[in-house]
């Protein structure tokens, strides 16, 4: 599995996470309706969910993670 492979589902998989996580808790807990609840969660998720992306470099391609909750970029490998 390539790289870009990796990041585009670690993309996925996180925004989906938090989407769901999201979604339940603005329904069971907030006073918002119908496409609302949606919209809210979709945005929650963008600003709180990891950002994966691959980088071309001397060595190779590198996979590196940005979160809101940990300072700077991390490798990953």
């Amino acid at each position: 599995m390539s790289k870009k492979t990796k990041a585009f589902l670690y993309n996925l998989l996180g925004f989906t996470l938090f989407y769901v996580v999201t979604y339940f808790t603005v329904m069971s807990f907030g006073v918002l309706q119908g496409l609302w609840i949606a919209f809210a969660s979709f945005i929650t998720s963008t600003l709180l969910a990891p950002k994966f992306q691959v980088v071309k470099s001397n060595e190779g391609d590198k996979l590196f993670m940005k979160w809101v909750f940990v300072k700077g970029l991390r490798e990953i490998n």
